[in-house]
């Protein structure tokens, strides 16, 4: 069974990336921040982690910068879950090791696709 960090200060986002990834099979850890997140891959590196942008503490890019420096840190693919939608930003986020990028609000559907993408289902 894979794992799966939710990186998001939003409660209701992470509840609802919860319900999908549970549904797809998937083990759960969650962080609130950025900070939490690296502290949680310490403990225990995930298969996969959703990734927020915008965070108090430590935000998503600079999560993913610290995580891929990490030992072992560059086995987990990462998908930013973001409404951060510049390209310039996209850009940044995929060329710091982002594996895959999607726009909030996101369904199911949308995860599904990208995780299948991914070859993780």
């Amino acid at each position: 069974m894979h794992s799966c960090l939710l990186v998001d200060h939003s409660t209701l986002v992470r509840k609802l990336e919860r319900r999908i990834m549970e549904e797809l099979g998937f083990r759960i850890v969650e962080a609130e921040n950025g900070r939490q997140a690296i502290e949680r891959c310490q403990a225990q590196m995930p298969s996969l982690v959703l990734l927020d942008w915008h965070m108090p503490v430590m935000n998503g890019l600079d999560c993913l910068k610290t995580l891929r420096a990490m030992t072992g840190g560059s086995a987990p693919k990462v998908m930013f879950c973001t409404t951060e939608s510049v390209v310039a930003s996209i850009t940044k986020a995929l060329d710091a090791g982002a594996d895959e990028y999607v726009m909030k609000p996101f369904d199911a559907e949308i995860i599904r696709g990208k995780l299948q993408q991914l070859g993780m289902i």
